[in-house]
């Protein structure tokens, strides 16, 4: 088995990743409604981006986020707003953090949901090891460096084992746009980054990279190979 990377180039919409993110998802899910498949499944894919500033809110808080908030998120046209379909509360994505959406079939893999969760926040962590920084999980959601500090958000959607969305990791992120809101629901904490961790010169990229290899590690994948969006079927 393989697993492919699909590195969005620059900073891009919140829009045009999840356009990819549901050909993906909806590749993947024509493949399981097949009655006798023909050919191998589509391999898993983790799609790697930094988007231009939006602040998402998860599928618990979809139609309740009144239009007063939606306004005073967007900050004066500096963001975008969005609803999407994954667990959590509302939290911000923008340049300086690795989002990793990651498209794959539980079912083939022998995962159940909560291992998978489980699965994402230890490649997180030893993403953050490898950088010397020391993260953990905590009875609330995400990675966190201290029992205050928050470093990565985590959350998905499932349709019939399929995935999508994923991780948020700060890596030099403007932790301004976190002061705005009550990151995830979570009053008292904080957002950190790699750079306020005292981890300075790492691009999104090259995080993106090691996140990518940690998980391919983590469900004992060994070929990991890249693919444009352009070569997307």
């Amino acid at each position: 088995m393989r697993l492919a990377h699909l590195r969005l180039p620059n900073i891009t919409s919140y829009k045009h990743a999840a356009i990819l993110q549901e050909r993906l998802v909806s590749r993947l899910l024509r493949y399981k409604a097949l009655p006798t498949p023909s050919s191998a499944p589509p391999d898993p894919t983790i799609l790697t981006a930094q988007f231009h500033p939006v602040y998402s809110c998860g599928r618990r808080e979809v139609g309740n986020i009144s239009a007063e908030q939606q306004e005073y998120l967007r900050a004066d046209g500096k963001a975008e707003f969005v609803e999407a379909m994954r667990g959590g509360q509302t939290t911000f994505h923008g340049p300086g953090q690795l989002v990793a959406y990651l498209i794959l079939d539980l079912k083939r893999h022998g995962i159940s949901p909560r291992d998978y969760i489980r699965l994402l926040e230890t490649t997180v962590i030893k993403t953050c090891g490898n950088h010397g920084i020391r993260g953990f999980i905590t009875d609330n959601p995400g990675v966190w460096t201290t029992q205050e500090r928050k470093i990565a958000a985590v959350g998905v959607h499932l349709r019939r084992n399929v995935t999508s969305h994923g991780i948020g990791l700060n890596v030099n992120t403007d932790l301004w746009w976190f002061n705005r809101i009550v990151a995830c629901g979570l009053e008292g904490k904080e957002a950190t980054s790699f750079e306020r961790e005292g981890v300075h010169g790492k691009t999104v990229e090259a995080v993106g990279e090691e996140f990518v290899k940690n998980f391919a590690s983590g469900i004992r994948i060994k070929d990991v190979y890249e693919v444009t969006e352009q070569k997307l079927p």
